[in-house]
């Protein structure tokens, strides 16, 4: 019998060690899975942050320049979009396509003068409310956030 082959050699797996890697595996994946939400809220805020601080900075230095000054509280980002009452004939819009909203499907807030940001009466402030939808510390704002004691 001498080109017959053993049939007690054992070169696969065994159940058990198949068993073990497939809940190691799932170990992994539960974990990965839990921490894709704050994954994602991360980035959600980051780009939140970046719209608030970089976006919407030339649309409206763009108005600035046509109109003499950035829109009013009261025409607030629209004016980006359609020419303020009395504003028809030196407004060169649209500043932007449409209007964005933030990362959690919220409209962006606005207002000028500025009362957080830096620049004074030369500023405006832009911010997003955050997850939370209103007023609270996770507003996300074109200031410098304040330091806490």
């Amino acid at each position: 019998m001498k080109g017959m082959k053993r049939l007690g050699s054992n070169k696969g797996f065994s159940l058990i060690e198949i068993i073990i890697v497939i809940a190691l595996m799932g170990t992994l994946a539960t974990f990965m899975i839990g921490n894709l939400g704050n994954l994602f809220s991360g980035g959600q805020q980051d780009a939140a942050k970046l719209w608030v601080d970089t976006t919407i900075k030339t649309p409206l230095m763009r108005y600035r320049i046509d109109i003499g000054s950035y829109p009013s509280t009261e025409e607030g980002l629209n004016a980006l979009l359609k020419a303020p009452e009395g504003k028809e004939e030196r407004w060169k819009g649209p500043y932007v396509e449409k209007m964005a909203k933030d990362p959690w499907s919220n409209p962006y807030q606005y207002r000028f003068p500025g009362v957080k940001n830096a620049n004074g009466a030369n500023g405006y402030d832009v911010w997003s409310w955050g997850p939370t939808g209103k007023e609270s510390d996770d507003v996300i704002g074109n200031w410098e956030p304040e330091k806490k004691h």
